[in-house]
């Protein structure tokens, strides 16, 4: 009888899941599990060892290196076959940033959180101030506005930035996001993928949308801040 597979610590999601050649449909999938994704991340990307990699995902070495091979062959053939990959699955779970060898202290979900965390609860937001809110994920924007589950409110006034501050949804609130942010009185939302319903619903809240963006959350507040800011506002989920 073998062993139960032991449960692999992922630091996030990807925040891109699948992909395809340009202008070609209907081409084989291939499935790259999200701890195969982790792994690929921190060797590749990061350049992580095999051991360092074993220790921040709570596996053996000789686990991260059979999921290391299987990952960089789908990739390979994802590349050279020109085909589809989707990234799912899997025995993982989300780390929470307080284990002591996550990333070796370098953590994303630890140290990429605004100082200012607060729970679900009202904002005060100074009279005369805009209130804009980014959905994120870590120090990125969620690609999928109707699944968020956490969005940062920056509060401007006369160009200036007043106060930041990270709202955590966690199951606890009640109702739709663009209720929930009516009440945290949000007067300009920054996300990527929106459906219809939910885009009328945030213009009925007199809430104005910037829809279509992607990457850093704090860039793209910046960006608007500063004038230089692109949005397509027809990105659907």
């Amino acid at each position: 009888m073998s062993r139960p597979q032991k449960c692999r610590l992922v630091c996030a999601e990807p925040m891109f899941n699948e992909f395809s050649p340009c202008g070609v449909d209907g081409r084989e999938v291939i499935t790259l599990s999200t701890d195969e994704y982790e792994v690929f991340r921190l060797v590749d990307y990061e350049n992580r060892t095999h051991e360092e990699c074993a220790k921040q995902m709570g596996i053996s070495r000789t686990t991260v290196t059979e999921i290391y091979d299987s990952a960089r062959k789908k990739i390979a053939k994802f590349l050279v076959n020109g085909l589809s990959l989707k990234i799912e699955g899997g025995n993982y779970r989300i780390c929470d940033g307080s284990a002591p060898c996550c990333a070796g202290g370098r953590c994303r979900t630890a140290s990429e959180t605004p100082q200012n965390s607060v729970e679900p609860a009202m904002v005060v937001k100074e009279q005369g101030a805009v209130r804009v809110a980014v959905v994120c994920k870590g120090d990125n924007i969620f690609p999928h506005f109707g699944r968020s589950e956490s969005f940062i409110l920056y509060d401007v006034k006369d160009g200036t930035l007043l106060e930041k501050n990270l709202v955590k949804l966690n199951g606890i609130q009640r109702g739709t996001l663009p209720d929930i942010l009516k009440k945290f009185q949000v007067d300009k939302l920054i996300c990527s993928g929106i459906g219809g319903v939910a885009l009328s619903a945030l213009c009925g809240n007199d809430i104005e949308v910037f829809s279509g963006v992607s990457g850093n959350a704090e860039e793209a507040f910046n960006a608007w801040l500063n004038g230089c800011f692109n949005s397509d506002n027809k990105n659907k989920c």
